[in-house]
């Protein structure tokens, strides 16, 4: 897998760099700068972008708009952006993009690596992954009267962990439950607020 890093912090960005080469990852470009990581994608074409969602100058939202131009231009593109802020905001605005795998986690998840390169190879894969932390937000801010709130706490940690992105097998290993119990339950999920089983699905019903 060919990857390119924007991250302007030196140290985490050559710490992702050992990281992801000692795991067999060939990293074709490390920058800095969202400029250089639009340039870099149109030039390497890689499988995959880990973007800081904050670049310079302003340390705003730059990455994230760059990463999301590099992925215009080079539709295949996946994107995994970084943030050492739960910015839901901009999580939406990734998934809105719609196109290849797309994730948003907190940086400090790359102190984790296990977490981290799971996420990372499911992103690479097609698939959706979100912070947990970011899916709690959003389950924090339920009111009476919206179907949400009607769920079980069983149901909620399964939409919790559909919407980091994780399988129903995942889920039926991570509560201990079974994957015929958790398929269930992601039914049930889906029926009662009906919407997909799907990250993408469960976070914009949530933003909702």
């Amino acid at each position: 897998m060919r990857i390119v890093i924007a991250e302007d912090d030196a140290l985490l960005r050559e710490g992702l760099v050992l990281l992801l080469r000692s795991e067999g990852f060939d990293v074709v470009e490390a920058v800095d700068h969202p400029g250089d990581l639009v340039s870099s994608v149109v030039a390497a074409a890689p499988d995959l972008a880990v973007v800081d969602v904050r670049l310079p100058p302003t340390f705003t939202d730059e990455g994230l708009r760059a990463a999301l131009e590099a992925r215009r231009r080079v539709p295949e593109l996946a994107i995994l952006a970084l943030s050492s802020f739960v910015e839901d905001g901009y999580a939406g605005d990734l998934l809105a993009a719609g196109g290849a795998g797309a994730g948003y986690l907190l940086k400090e998840r790359v102190g984790r690596p296990d977490e981290f390169l799971d996420a990372l190879r499911r992103v690479a894969a097609g698939g959706t992954v979100l912070d947990r932390d970011v899916v709690a937000v959003q389950l924090a801010k339920r009111r009476p009267g919206d179907p949400v709130a009607a769920l079980t706490d069983r149901e909620c940690e399964v939409v919790a962990l559909l919407a980091e992105g994780h399988s129903v097998p995942t889920i039926g290993r991570l509560l201990g439950i079974g994957t015929a119990a958790a398929r269930q339950h992601a039914g049930d999920v889906s029926a009662k607020l009906r919407v997909p089983g799907q990250a993408g699905a469960m976070l914009s019903y949530l933003r909702a």
